[in-house]
């Protein structure tokens, strides 16, 4: 047989063929005079094998390993684990069918323009609603919804209660307005600005001591570079002096 004729008569592509003969699945036949390779029927049993194989789901590491055992041993191995994964896949597929159900079927409250979040994220964004016309909320808002992707579910957990709580009372959250608005003015001012200090401490008021680390913050750290290269020069040196702010007031 031809390239053509063993991929067709096993239901592949000769670009297929031609892979696993490169990554040592597929034996290479003998050419013929005329230069063709000249497949038997023994390639398309093993041909056949390897789309049977990856069918089920096995990736092509996993496939060499079952056809280098000549009695096939390992099959029944991999294939117990391959049903194991595909078990914890569909559980986790139905996990988050049942929260993006949950999204889609909140006719209350629409998604937040950070969506998907949890549905405690969504009630502290629906709280800072007040404060949508802030540029500066706006960027909380998008650092909040990167910080429940990236920390670890307990951590996580204790960062959403702190910054909840800074947004409880009406008198919470107008001092949370007022930290934003000195913020968002900052905006064209230079490092130095006299106003700086007093949107530091400001914003200093509204941080949980909680909210930040326990041990030193290294300021070179990259995400912290990067973090305030998202700001302007004076918000940015205000924010470092609000940290500072707190650090120095916990326990």
């Amino acid at each position: 047989m031809r390239i053509g004729e063993l991929a067709a008569a096993v239901g592949v592509t000769t670009r297929t063929v031609r892979h696993y003969h490169h990554l040592g699945l597929l034996p290479e036949p003998e050419r013929l005079s005329n230069g063709y390779r000249d497949y038997s029927l023994r390639h398309a049993v093993v041909l056949s094998r390897i789309r049977r194989l990856t069918e089920l789901g096995l990736g092509l590491a996993e496939v060499r390993d079952v056809l280098a055992e000549d009695a096939g041993k390992d099959l029944v191995e991999v294939l117990t684990e391959l049903d194991q994964d595909l078990a914890r896949q569909e559980a986790a597929l139905r996990e988050r069918r049942v929260r993006l159900r949950a999204l889609l079927d909140d006719d209350e409250h629409a998604l937040p323009p950070e969506g998907p979040v949890s549905p405690q994220l969504a009630a502290l964004f629906r709280d800072m609603a007040p404060l949508a016309d802030s540029p500066m909320a706006v960027k909380d808002r998008e650092v909040l919804a990167l910080i429940e992707t990236a920390a670890d579910p307990e951590r996580r957990k204790e960062l959403l209660a702190a910054i909840t709580s800074a947004f409880v009372s009406a008198d919470a959250l107008a001092g949370a307005q007022h930290a934003y608005a000195l913020l968002d003015s900052l905006v064209d001012a230079a490092p130095d600005d006299p106003h700086v200090p007093e949107a530091a401490r400001t914003l200093a008021a509204l941080i949980p001591p909680t909210l930040l680390p326990a041990t030193d913050i290294d300021p070179e750290h990259s995400f912290l570079r990067a973090f305030y290269a998202d700001f302007a020069p004076a918000q940015a040196e205000a924010i470092r002096q609000a940290i500072g702010i707190v650090r120095e007031r916990r326990p």
